[in-house]
């Protein structure tokens, strides 16, 4: 007697919209110039970049696709990982460059239904994240849409990554980024400062370039303009 296997039920491929935070890098002529800034910026906290999603904006700049691919050469060369491109056509960028990416968030493919039953007025977008237990070593915390509150201590290592303002009720010892949507009036509190690096907007400081007569103390950091401001808390 014949065994027939019969054949394995096919699942349909499920697509899904999906957004990230990518740092966006926008180069300035000259380049060689830009480049080295990014080595003084390297050279002062080593090893940020390293895995993290960059996009590289090239809309201030004209540049040929061979001076494309030598600058993505440049840039990969310091362990820095180009996710996409974008401020430039399509018809410059070669098939071994990465690709053309425009800005905005994905939005969830759904299956469009004939008739769909009644739906509940949607929710209210979230604009705070309250975190009651410690950030520890290692830890990512990633809120683009808002505000962060920390009730512990953010650890060395960790990390948070907030739309607009940080609050740490203990002491902050990781890294600390506000406003990265381009919020300047973002700012970032915290009870005891011990932090490896503050950044508001893409501006910052790193552990070395802050005053020593604020270390362990409640501090607040602010932009002034194109400056952060590290200020004790009254």
């Amino acid at each position: 007697m014949d065994i027939v296997n019969p054949e394995p039920t096919r699942q349909p491929i499920r697509f899904r919209g999906r957004s990230y935070v990518a740092f966006v890098f926008s180069p300035a002529a000259p380049i060689v110039g830009w480049l080295e800034l990014l080595d003084t910026t390297l050279a002062r906290s080593p090893g940020f970049f390293v895995g993290k999603p960059v996009v590289l904006d090239l809309s201030a700049l004209d540049l040929s696709p061979s001076a494309i691919s030598h600058l993505v050469r440049s840039i990969e060369a310091r362990e820095i990982r180009i996710l996409g491109i974008e401020g430039v056509d399509a018809e410059r960028l070669s098939p071994q460059l990465p690709p053309l990416v425009t800005g905005g968030r994905t939005l969830q493919v759904q299956q469009v239904q004939p008739v769909e039953p009644k739906k509940p007025p949607p929710k209210p977008p979230q604009t705070s994240l309250l975190l009651d237990s410690p950030v520890r070593s290692g830890q990512s915390i990633v809120f683009p849409d808002g505000d962060v509150t920390v009730l512990g201590s953010v650890s060395s290592g960790a990390e948070i990554v907030a739309g607009g303002s940080i609050h740490v009720y203990g002491t902050l010892r990781g890294r600390a980024m506000a406003g990265v949507n381009g919020n300047s009036a973002a700012r970032i509190y915290c009870q005891r400062i011990e932090a490896e690096l503050l950044a508001i907007d893409g501006y910052y400081q790193t552990a070395d370039e802050l005053d020593a007569s604020l270390r362990s103390r409640p501090v607040q950091a602010w932009l002034d303009r194109e400056t952060m401001r590290v200020t004790p808390l009254n």
